[in-house]
């Protein structure tokens, strides 16, 4: 073993199992839609990193939303600029938000990924453009990024 380096202490021949943090729970306002907020509800182990979507708006204070989709996605061996994801349970609306944020979460971290939910802006001021998805998508992901980059995650 190299000098400085550390591994996990082992039990009966197994590793140590994986630290998970308690959920962090967070609240993204959208700079061009001042009245819609994506909640994230992020969950951090040593490979894994958990992570549902949700979304409100001031018009759709009342109304229900639907579970949206669930994707996992890992990191490929052979070709790290390309993660692999499965969906779990698809919602034809949220699956290719959700793929494509997976996928960009395992790219970044390169931990595996479930990620779960979807957002819906068509109630957003210019109706859900591609402008306004991507601008969602960024914030999510920049949210994410500084979460699993504190010390202790």
């Amino acid at each position: 073993m190299a000098k400085g380096t550390r591994s996990k202490s082992l039990a009966n021949g197994t590793a140590a199992p994986p630290t998970v943090t308690k959920p962090i729970e967070l609240a993204i306002a959208l700079p061009h839609n001042p009245g819609t907020r994506i909640h994230l509800q992020l969950t951090v182990s040593d490979s894994t990193i958990l992570l549902f979507l949700a979304h409100s708006s001031i018009d759709s204070a009342q109304s229900t939303a639907a579970m949206g989709s669930l994707v996992y996605a890992m990191p490929d061996r052979y070709n790290p600029t390309q993660p692999l994801s499965t969906p779990l349970y698809t919602l034809p609306s949220s699956v290719d938000f959700v793929t494509r944020l997976a996928k960009v979460l395992v790219r970044k971290t390169g931990r595996v990924c479930y990620v779960g939910g979807g957002i819906n802006l068509s109630g957003a001021a210019q109706g859900g453009s591609v402008e306004e998805e991507m601008e969602a998508f960024r914030a999510v992901v920049e949210a994410v990024g500084k979460e699993v980059g504190r010390p202790g995650q």
